[in-house]
Order: structure tokens, then C-alpha cells, then sequence
């Protein structure tokens, strides 16, 4: 079983600026609760019992939003609104945080969770992409199918077009009912291997950790997982699964926008 997830949040939120000076886009309200909130939810849901946030030395009001405010709980019991508890009460899973020091990318903030992770398969999840599962949680799907092959399996939605430039893409082969992932690649800037791109679900299995020792910084200086996605792949299976759900980017405006129209009709 899958019991413990690395959630990566301590990005700059370029894309949202200027509202990103200040409140970090992990935090951006989906209705009435943050976006990390869900995908501290949605974990819970797959059957995590640890989480660790990788955060960078601006994002503190992520750890004050996972802790107890005794002064608010005070005041609510003073005022006899106990149903307001509720609203506050701490998602039942154990949360650990750790600081990137430097903004050396996705891949090395996956690779600052080794000693947390251990030698045990583990899931990744982005809080920058909502995923409303359909029937099942975004990651319950990716599990279910780590369960059947005890192999590496990425999250994988259709994208449109014009937008496959901002992700990374696979190539990838139906080998009997499954989808073997052959390579990503990392924002295609001209032709596109499919119209599938890797978003912000994953589960690894701790090999992940020995190619991300061993990537080096890439051309924008960042250290890449798809880079050591790809070494990986030359000499281990990975599989994809097209998440069944509806999925938002709420770095994207309009998706933005489209998350919170989709809780308000829920």
C-alpha cells in the first residue's frame, strides 16, 4: 500500500503575478478552501497517511493554514457557534513540511523527499492542478493501477493543442489494456509525440530517487523530473493512466475560474 505523498509547493506562482508577491497560488480559493486543501483531501481519499510539502522560505502561510488557531477556536467557543468548528477542523493526516532553499525545480523538490519517502512507492501530487475524479480521486486511479504492476505510473490528461506547450508530453504504446509510457517530452515547442500531456499526478516507485541523483540542471537551470523520468524509462517500465475526472490548471486564468464554477454546482 501507498501510505505516504511529497506535494511540491514552493514554486514562485510566476504565472499568477502580481498576486503571487503575497499569497501563494497553493492558497488560491477554490470556493470557500484553498487549492492544497483539496489535494491534501484527495490523498486522504487514496489511502495517504503522511504528506510532506516542500515549501520555500516565503510560503509560511501554508504551514499557519495546517495548524491549530487556538485564539480563533477560543473565540468561536465563546460566541457558542460550534458549528464553525467544523469549517476549521485539520484534515485527519499527518503533515510534515521541509524548505527548498533554492529554486532548483520539480525535480529536486521531489529529490528533497528521499529521507521521508524511504525505500517505499510514493505518490506525488501538484497543487496547481485540481482534479475532480469522477468516480475516484485522481490519485485512487493511479494507485489502483500501481497496484496491479508495482511499476511507475503517471497521471495523463487530453489537452488542447495550442496548450501542450506548457506541459510535458508522452509517447507512449497500448501494450494489451495497458499504456506504456516510451518518453515524455518536456514542453514541445513544434510537433507533439500525442495530445496527452503529464499533469500533476504521479506515483513512483524509490528508484525515481537514484536518476534524480544523478540529473544535472537543465538549460533553464532548473533540475527536471521528466529528465529523470526519461532515464528511468530506458531501463524501467512506466505506465500512464488517463485520469477519468475534470482537471484545472489554476495557474490558467479561465481554469482558474472554471474550478470555482465547478464547486459552486457541486
Amino acid at each position: 500500500m501507498i501510505k505516504k505523498a511529497i506535494i511540491p509547493a514552493a514554486g514562485y506562482g510566476t504565472r499568477c503575478l502580481p498576486i503571487t508577491k503575497v499569497i501563494p497560488k497553493e492558497l488560491f480559493p477554490i470556493g470557500m478552501k484553498p487549492a492544497i486543501h483539496y489535494v491534501i483531501d484527495e490523498a486522504i481519499e487514496a489511502g495517504i497517511e503522511e504528506v510532506l510539502i516542500v515549501v520555500s522560505r516565503s510560503k509560511n502561510m501554508i504551514t499557519d493554514y495546517f495548524d491549530r488557531s487556538i485564539e480563533l477556536e477560543t473565540l468561536i467557543e465563546q460566541k457558542k457557534k460550534h458549528q464553525l468548528l467544523e469549517k476549521i477542523k485539520l484534515p485527519d493526516i499527518r503533515i510534515q513540511y521541509t524548505r527548498q532553499s533554492y529554486p532548483l525545480g520539480l525535480g529536486d523538490a521531489v529529490r528533497i523527499g528521499e529521507s521521508f519517502v524511504g525505500n517505499e512507492p510514493f505518490a506525488v501530487l501538484l497543487p496547481d492542478e485540481m482534479i475532480f475524479g469522477k468516480d475516484r480521486a485522481a490519485l485512487t486511479q493511479l494507485i489502483s493501477e500501481y497496484n496491479s504492476h508495482k511499476k511507475s505510473v503517471l497521471g495523463l490528461y487530453e489537452v488542447k493543442q495550442q496548450y501542450l506547450s506548457n506541459y510535458g508530453v508522452v509517447e507512449s504504446m497500448q501494450v494489451e489494456s495497458k499504456l506504456l509510457i516510451q518518453s515524455i517530452v518536456e514542453k514541445p515547442k513544434k510537433t507533439p509525440p500525442s495530445n496527452f500531456a503529464v499533469i500533476g499526478r504521479y506515483v513512483f516507485t524509490p528508484l525515481l530517487f537514484s536518476y534524480l541523483a544523478k540529473s544535472s540542471e537543465s538549460v533553464d537551470g532548473e533540475i527536471q523530473l521528466t529528465d529523470a523520468i526519461n532515464e528511468m524509462l530506458k531501463k524501467d517500465k512506466c505506465y500512464g493512466v488517463k485520469i477519468e475526472g475534470s482537471r484545472f490548471d489554476i495557474s490558467r486564468l479561465d481554469e482558474y475560474i472554471g474550478a470555482n464554477q465547478f464547486v459552486l454546482k457541486s
